[in-house]
């Protein structure tokens, strides 16, 4: 009998150690075969796809930030016509990840995508670094220009969506690229990975401040030549090194067309509803855990039972005789469900993408009409002051990482240290918080521009005394610290919560937020001064002094709350991914939606 025992132990720990060895995640290394768990992922591989990423986003806000000063500098567009043709870029570059996400998923895998998407990139970059050196390219040959050539209006914009194309590839991903070199079912790595999200918004961070900073001086004091070529060196470096690095990543095969599932549970679903779902899970049909090739199972959770239907065995199939579109597994089931709950979190997270949008825009139109004077020789540029948000996330990520989530998992026992949806509901509350020190702020600038009115009037005085720009840095400081919460939440929420299959899809869900959110803020903008000029005096005025920016923020505060109440509601019903894990890998902390299975 202890024979026995010990052959069990024996036989036991050999199994740990072949678990410890290689990566059973449905992950492959560059030959096609089981990655070695010491030699790819982790960190090392990464660092990698960190890179590049931070090369495209230094390319990308560096272009943002001051696209609409070329517009009308060097281009001659008129304001109105500016702003229309960076929303129209924006805009674009906001939807092409849908596309890209899917085809990664679906066809072409994610590093296939990424490399091509990065040549792209490339070729845009370098389309914008010809049309300001080449004579012919150039707006024209004299240093002032009055109008542009045609010829260089079309190259110009050729690169600009060459770049839109290559981010729609880069940005669902990339990252969720980085985060499939962390195996879920291996507890050191999976602790590590929820680290990744958060050291990834503080590359990006990182990435904004010299875009914003290094590169549009060199475009306003240098040269648009000068800037275009360092960021096109800077995108080759980067392509190479993250091509360098094949033999480390761990990849993941394409799945095919992954919206096809879904349909097919639904309508097997609708099919079979007139049957009675049993009442053990153990009766709806799965495949055998040694004849999947679906990757990951997913156990069978009480919500949405309708779709159980759909895997419910009917009489008449046997094992020759099973129609995808009559009968599913429990994990194409649960798949469904997955996606069904996403949508109401993706609706109730808008408020985040609508609150960020302030950022760039209206508080920006406040930042230029304060004192922007830091002494007599030196002014901050107006655009500038949104910096104060990406030193909020700088300084407050790694604090999080290292300071809250440790001590957060002592008290909850989560390994995250604070679920997903609890900390993207922090970062709505500090939306709500952010509106409020903006309408203060405000509604105090405007009665300084009023007192100031006066006091010239009586005095005489010419020079007119006007509020510091560094009144605006606490609400830039919360909205970075929201930004922690709400915008790294998301990420590890559309990444956590998809299907494995449907990843990139999942980030580029993450980014719908973000752009849906700054269209529903020009909707509001447009809604608000139709409704209010009714009433008498729009909200928005000829200009910011004329205006009544501060009811429009008390009047987003409001919404901002409400929304926070209706997403509280949902997140306290919904019910996480549930992935059976194998027995040797059991964590003594609690997981956002993992069950261990023996």
């Amino acid at each position: 009998m202890d024979q026995v025992k010990e052959k069990r132990k024996q036989n036991t720990t050999e199994e740990e150690n072949e678990q410890e060895k290689w990566v059973h995640d449905g992950s492959v290394d560059y030959k096609g075969k089981v990655p070695l768990r010491a030699s790819t992922g982790v960190w090392i591989a990464s660092l990698f796809v960190l890179t590049i990423e931070f090369s495209e986003r230094v390319s990308f806000y560096g272009i943002a930030s001051n696209l609409i000063s070329y517009l009308t500098k060097v281009m001659h567009e008129d304001l109105k016509t500016a702003a229309k043709n960076v929303n129209y870029w924006t805009g674009t570059t906001t939807l092409m990840p849908l596309i890209g996400g899917f085809l990664a998923d679906a066809y072409t895998g994610r590093f296939p995508m990424v490399l091509f998407s990065s040549l792209v990139y490339f070729m845009g970059l370098s389309l914008l670094t010809l049309s300001q050196y080449i004579p012919i390219l150039k707006p024209c040959n004299t240093k002032t220009c009055l109008q542009p050539r045609k010829l260089h209006e079309v190259v110009f914009f050729l690169s600009l969506y060459c770049i839109s194309v290559g981010t729609g590839g880069h940005k669902p991903c990339l990252e969720s690229f980085g985060a499939d070199q962390f195996d879920e079912d291996h507890v050191e790595e999976r602790k590590k990975k929820m680290s990744f999200f958060n050291w990834w918004s503080f590359a990006l961070c990182f990435a904004l401040l010299l875009g914003a900073t290094v590169i549009v001086y060199v475009q306003d004091f240098v040269s648009w030549g000068a800037a275009s070529l360092i960021l096109t060196i800077l995108m080759a470096l980067c392509i190479i090194a993250f091509y360098v690095g094949r033999p480390f990543y761990r990849y993941r095969r394409p799945q095919g067309n992954t919206l096809k599932p879904i349909l097919q549970v639904l309508v097997a679903a609708i099919r079979k509803r007139k049957l009675t779902c049993p009442s053990n899970p153990d009766l709806l049909y799965e495949v055998p855990k040694s004849d999947n090739s679906q990757g990951r199972l997913l156990c069978s959770t009480s919500n949405l039972r309708f779709l159980d239907k759909a895997a419910i065995i009917e009489d008449t199939q046997n094992d020759k005789n099973k129609n995808p579109w009559r009968l599913a597994t429990v994990t194409r089931v649960e798949e469904t469900k997955l996606i069904l709950n996403i949508i109401p979190i993706w609706l109730t997270s808008l408020t985040t993408g609508i609150c960020l949008a302030q950022g760039s825009t209206l508080f920006v139109k406040q930042a230029a009409s304060m004192n922007l004077k830091v002494n007599d020789s030196f002014s901050i540029p107006p655009a500038s002051v949104s910096s104060a948000s990406a030193f909020g996330i700088l300084i407050f990520v790694p604090i999080y990482d290292r300071v809250i989530v440790p001590i957060m998992r002592k008290i909850t026992g989560n390994e995250r240290g604070i679920s997903i949806l609890r900390r993207i509901s922090i970062g709505i509350a500090f939306s709500v918080i952010v509106m409020v020190v903006a309408a203060l702020v405000e509604a105090k600038r405007l009665r300084m521009h009023e007192h100031e009115i006066l006091r010239t009037e009586v005095t005489g005085e010419k020079n007119m005394r006007l509020m510091s720009v560094f009144w605006l840095v606490p609400q830039y400081f919360l909205l970075g610290f929201g930004d922690a919460f709400s915008l790294i939440g998301l990420q590890e929420y559309f990444y956590d919560q998809v299907p494995d299959s449907m990843r990139s899809l999942g980030m580029a869900l993450y980014l719908s937020v973000i752009g849906v959110g700054s269209f529903l803020s020009s909707f509001l903008i447009i809604i608000v001064d139709h409704v209010t000029e009714k009433n008498g005096k729009s909200w928005f005025g000829k200009d910011i002094n004329s205006s009544r920016l501060d009811r429009y923020y008390w009047m987003l505060a409001i919404i901002n709350a409400l929304n926070l109440s209706a997403y509280i509601f949902i997140a306290k019903r919904y019910t996480y991914k549930s992935v059976q894990r194998i027995g040797n890998q059991i964590n003594d902390g609690k997981s956002d939606g993992v069950e261990i299975m023996a």
